[in-house]
């Protein structure tokens, strides 16, 4: 953490020296989204951009639906770092309309939802990874199934393809967890003592960069039957598996054109699940502030970043961690 906290500062004063090398880079404005992955990919964004571009960056605290009115708006901010198209349905429209412009699959593999079991399981009883696995063995995943808070949307989709899967009638009990950290705790403390879990969880999030686990597979994602079963007022009939979500980083047209060379670098800026599950997972483990995470990015994973960046940029970054 020591020498994170040294590369820190040698950015900061590294920054005077890249703004005079490239003085047209001037303010940038990027959101920093209240999620872990999304603030990670704004200060590893916010990072390059000043040490390698000579960006003055300002990260603005935000959400998904504020952010875009925002844009939609004001034209600002010029960046969001890390949106979730599944959720976002001015997405669309503001593209189609030239308001912004889609830069990248930020998280290359999209976000991850599903059924998942701790690989040391796997290990043991290769049929656990099926759902026709976990059907036949109830007993050895400790007969409960974990799920998502009263209020998160997971929730009633659990609760209708749990038992449309059969997953009741094979004698799962729902188990619902009264937070996100309970849920969160109660993996931890499987792999801590090698006990049976199954039940629902996502990525990329620190747990699972932490934890192996296996994704059950579920067959085919129907479109028609996930969406119901999400709907509280709607009677889902059939199967579906969980979606893939795209995540996209998008910018402003203003800006696409006003900063060519650090909008070349945001169609760039990706990472896999793996990768963004490792940073929080050591994020966590080391109480690291999302400025010390973007900073043990750009340490650890220079093979990554370097082929984001123009020579200029990986040359002024390159020295920081020799």
């Amino acid at each position: 953490m020591k020498t994170l906290l040294t590369m820190t500062g040698a950015a900061a004063l590294s920054l005077g020296t890249a703004g005079m090398a490239q003085a047209d880079c001037g303010e940038v404005s990027m959101t920093e989204m209240n999620w872990a992955s999304a603030a990670v990919v704004t200060h590893v964004s916010k990072f390059i951009m000043e040490t390698g571009y000579g960006c003055s960056v300002t990260a603005v605290p935000s959400s998904t639906t504020p952010a875009l009115v925002s844009v939609a708006e004001t034209g600002t901010p010029d960046i969001v770092s890390e949106l979730w198209i599944n959720g976002a349905p001015a997405y669309e429209e503001m593209q189609a309309a030239g308001t912004i412009t889609t830069s990248a699959d930020v998280l290359s593999d999209g976000g991850v939802e599903g059924w998942w079991v701790p690989q040391y399981m796997v290990d043991e009883k290769p049929e656990l990874a099926t759902l026709e696995g976990v059907l036949a063995n109830v007993d050895t995943l400790g007969g409960l199934f974990h799920t998502c808070p009263e209020g998160w949307a997971c929730k009633n989709t659990n609760f209708e393809l749990t038992r449309n899967f059969g997953l009741i009638d094979a004698g799962f009990e729902l188990f619902q967890h009264g937070s996100g950290e309970t849920l969160a705790t109660s993996i931890a403390a499987a792999f801590e003592n090698q006990e049976p879990w199954f039940g629902y969880y996502w990525a990329p999030t620190a747990v699972l960069g932490k934890y192996p686990m296996v994704s059950v597979e579920l067959g085919e994602y129907n479109d028609e039957v996930f969406k119901c079963a999400a709907d509280a007022d709607c009677d889902t009939q059939g199967l579906s598996s969980w979606p893939v979500g795209p995540v996209k980083t998008v910018v402003t047209t203003d800006f696409a054109s006003r900063e060519p060379e650090a909008a070349a670098l945001m169609e760039n800026v990706s990472f896999t699940n793996a990768q963004m599950g490792e940073i929080l997972a050591w994020k966590e483990e080391n109480g690291a502030s999302n400025e010390e995470a973007a900073v043990f990015f750009i340490t650890n994973y220079s093979d990554v970043w370097s082929g984001w960046v123009n020579e200029d940029a990986k040359a002024k970054l390159s020295v920081l961690i020799k």
